[in-house]
């Protein structure tokens, strides 16, 4: 930047003189932009146009900068002086870029927070002690134990509903399992698929494949270098007394070649891609990579029951006969599943060796949800953070749902963020209200939004006529604005019968109330309502790309009364 003039004009500010006559100086009131200067047309701090005044003759009353009372600080004066605009600076300009950002966070982070550490209230955290799990726990850890032996440990399935500690007691064994297992040097591998996302044989052996195909390329790695050392340190001599005695090689030929074949084995290693192989290839690859070196191997399958019912049971086949192919290493299949009766839909083969072992976990009740809040809790959040009543309320919501520990930690961390927000130092029982009702209508929104086309068009009939202020609906009146939605987006039609059903599946999801009401001599009909918020869920609706095409609803609704 050029050098200011040597004599500034009074009232002019350079960049060597800040402005020490801005109100917005601390880049805070409201009524100033860009360090302190309006934009043009903005109105002033009175509702006035301050462009207006100057147009109208009258110096420029920018509330932002108090004017100079100096008549050189006058329009009039300033326009009898020769000005270099390049060589003004504007207040905030050349400065720090990022000081005009500095504020917005910094009164967040002003006030003392509630969380010590809110990730142990995710799910995806692993506790160190699991209260009331320890039986569970017991058992598998019993069942395991025989691959610290170098045996093939048998094969578990694990059932309970969602929140009962399935996922996070298997995992807590597991670690255990790999920890115990460096500790003696015993070669053992634990290895965790979700299968709500790696839902197809294909993923799932492919996402194996990939894993054992990593670590076998670090095992290759770390003994070429160990290897490679030796061989530094042999150099050419061999024999009784040279440094190739203390080894398992003869001689310097027999490392070298040694090293040759891991070299070759290093150059094979290929990484199976999850698309475009035939699924004997994918099988092959896994096969090699697990059966590289000694080792036994437990597969954990999370949601196993989703793998079974989007692929069928080919790949728990699969698995659960490789232990009589393999020469080098063990497999044993840990399977979790909400779904007590998945097995129905197996091969009996395939349920009998896969089905060995069978552990349940109940759902936790109110007494021992709030221990596990508690021991959560007291990591959580700061001291004294809770009121008494959070947490045994917590505890009460979720055992409404089935015992759900998930919930509850769910609740629990919403309501400490809730009063993060509210800037409250403490959390009391009306965050955990809050937080109860805002989890519940995620909940709501999540299920309509995975509703099938055919129920978000019996709902949707059902919002607008709500919408329109349509009181004691009945199933006729649905049904006649659905045909019309299925017109207006080329929807097949389904009976009145079966839009019936599809209404008692909604009241079933606690998204509709629907009540059997008697009409006399006319017969009986359900009378409809919403059990949700309106405005979310027509909004949900809408972002379906199908129903969004519908774009004058007003229409459809005086079908109630031309029917």
């Amino acid at each position: 930047m050029s050098e200011p003039p040597a004599d500034p004009p009074s009232g002019a500010k350079t960049a060597a003189e800040p402005s020490d006559t801005s109100v917005g100086s601390t880049g805070t009131d409201p009524t100033t932009v860009d360090g302190g200067h309006r934009a043009a047309g903005e109105p002033s701090a009175d509702g006035t146009n301050a462009d207006a005044d100057t147009d109208a003759g009258g110096a420029d009353a920018d509330p932002g900068v108090i004017p100079d009372p100096s008549p050189e600080g006058s329009d009039e004066s300033l326009g009898e002086i020769d000005l270099d605009l390049d060589e003004v600076v504007l207040d905030d300009e050349g400065g720090d870029p990022d000081e005009a950002s500095r504020g917005l966070f910094d009164d967040l982070l002003s006030g003392e927070p509630i969380f010590e550490n809110k990730e142990v209230l995710r799910p995806s955290y692993t506790p160190h002690r699991l209260p009331h799990r320890e039986e569970q726990i017991n058992n598998m850890a019993t069942i395991l134990v025989t691959a610290l032996r170098g045996d093939t440990p048998s094969n578990i399935l694990i059932y309970g509903k969602t929140g009962t500690g399935k996922t996070a007691s298997a995992k807590f064994v597991s670690e255990e399992l790999e920890s115990t297992s460096r500790k003696y040097e015993v070669p053992c591998e634990v290895e965790y698929i979700n299968c709500e996302v790696t839902d197809t044989q294909y993923r799932v052996l492919a996402q194996l494949a990939n894993k054992f195909i990593e670590k076998n390329e670090e095992v290759v790695a770390d003994r070429l270098d160990e290897l490679g050392d030796l061989a530094e340190r042999i150099g050419s001599g061999s024999g009784a007394d040279g440094p190739v005695a203390d080894t398992e090689f003869a001689d310097r030929e027999a490392l070298e070649e040694r090293i040759a074949e891991l070299e070759v084995d290093q150059e094979s290693f290929e990484p199976v891609p999850m698309t475009g192989w035939p699924t004997d290839r994918v099988y092959s690859a896994f096969f090699d990579a697990v059966d590289y070196h000694e080792r036994v191997v437990v597969i954990m399958l999370d949601e196993i029951d989703k793998l079974v019912e989007k692929s069928g049971d080919d790949t728990l086949y699969n698995l659960s006969r490789m232990n009589s192919e393999l020469e080098n290493s063990r497999i044993s299949i840990m399977g979790i599943s909400n779904d007590l009766k998945f097995t129905d839909f197996l091969d009996p083969r395939v349920k009998s060796s896969l089905g060995e072992e069978e552990i349940v976990f109940p759902p936790y009740d109110a007494t021992q949800l709030r221990d596990i809040l508690q021991q959560r809790a007291d990591v959580a959040f700061k001291p004294d953070s809770l009121t008494e009543d959070v947490i045994p309320l917590c505890a009460a919501f979720a055992a409404q749902e089935h015992g759900d520990a998930r919930r509850a930690l769910d609740l629990l961390r919403t309501a400490g963020e809730l009063a993060e927000r509210d800037r409250t130092e403490m959390v009391n029982e009306g965050h955990v209200r809050q937080a109860q009702e805002k989890i519940e209508l995620d909940r709501v929104v999540e299920v309509v939004r995975t509703l099938p086309t055919q129920s978000k068009l019996v709902l949707y009939a059902t919002t607008l006529l709500e919408k329109n202020g349509v009181h004691n609906i009945n199933t006729g009146e649905v049904f006649n604005i659905y045909k019309r939605l299925c017109q207006e987006i080329d929807a097949d039609v389904l009976t009145q019968r079966r839009v019936t059903d599809l209404i008692s599946e909604l009241d079933m999801l606690g998204i509709v109330n629907a009540v059997v009401v008697s009409k006399g001599r006319y017969g009986r009909t359900k009378e409809i309502s919403l059990s949700v918020p309106i405005e979310e869920t027509e909004a949900v609706l809408l972002s379906d790309s199908r129903i969004g095409e519908v774009e004058d609803t007003q229409p459809l609704v005086q079908t109630r009364f031309d029917n």
